[in-house]
C-alpha cells in the first residue's frame, strides 16, 4: 500500500467508530431515550467535516482523478457510478437528518424522531458497506493498477493536506468528538 492509502484505512476505522455511536444512540432511542439532538449534531459534524471534506476530500481530489483518468473504464464505473455515488448518497442522509433533527427540536414528537433513528441509520449501513468496498475492492485495484510514481504523488499530496489539515486543528478535534461520542455511547469501548 501507499502512505495515502494506509491512512485512508485508517480513516475508515474511525469512521466505522462513530457508525457505531450512530447505531447505538438510535438503540437508545428506540429504548426509550430522548434524541440529545446536541450529540446527533457532534455526530453530523463529524460526518461532515472529517469523513467527508477531510476523508473524502483526499479521495475526490487526489487518488479517484488518477484512477479514473489512467485506469479506464472499469475504474470510470468504480469511482464515477460507485464510490462518488455513494458520497452524494451519504450527503443526502447527513442533509435529511440534520433536517429531522431541526424538527425535533421545533417539535419533539413520535415523526421526527423516526426520521433521525432513519436518516442515522441510512447513513451508517451505507458508509459500513461504503468503506468495506474501497478497503476491499478500490484500494486494491488503485494500488496494484497505478504506476508507482503516481502513488508517490498521491501521497505528497495527502501529506501536505494532512499537514495543512494538522496545522487547523481538524484532526485532533474530530478525534476528541469521537473519544467524546464513544464514551457516552459506547461505554464499554471506552475502557
Amino acid at each position: 500500500m501507499s502512505y495515502a492509502i494506509d491512512l485512508m484505512v485508517e480513516e475508515h476505522a474511525n469512521i466505522n467508530r462513530m457508525l457505531k455511536v450512530m447505531r447505538s444512540a438510535c438503540i437508545g432511542i428506540l429504548d426509550g431515550a430522548e434524541p440529545d439532538t446536541g450529540d446527533f449534531r457532534k455526530m453530523v459534524d463529524f460526518t461532515r467535516n472529517y469523513s467527508d471534506k477531510h476523508h473524502h476530500g483526499k479521495e475526490e481530489k487526489f487518488l479517484f482523478p488518477e484512477m479514473v483518468s489512467r485506469l479506464g473504464r472499469v475504474a470510470e464505473n468504480l469511482v464515477t457510478h460507485g464510490m462518488l455515488v455513494e458520497h452524494d448518497l451519504g450527503r443526502g442522509h447527513v442533509v435529511a437528518l440534520n433536517t429531522a433533527l431541526d424538527q425535533y427540536d421545533n417539535n419533539p414528537d413520535t415523526g421526527s424522531k423516526l426520521d433521525i433513528i432513519t436518516e442515522t441509520m441510512g447513513y451508517a449501513n451505507l458508509l459500513k458497506l461504503h468503506t468495506e468496498k474501497e478497503n476491499g475492492v478500490v484500494y486494491p485495484f488503485a494500488t496494484s493498477k497505478l504506476p508507482q510514481e503516481v502513488l508517490d504523488e498521491i501521497d505528497e499530496k495527502s501529506r501536505a493536506f494532512e499537514a495543512e489539515e494538522a496545522a487547523k486543528g481538524v484532526q485532533e478535534k474530530y478525534l476528541a468528538i469521537l473519544k467524546e461520542m464513544e464514551e457516552k455511547y459506547l461505554p464499554e469501548k471506552a475502557q
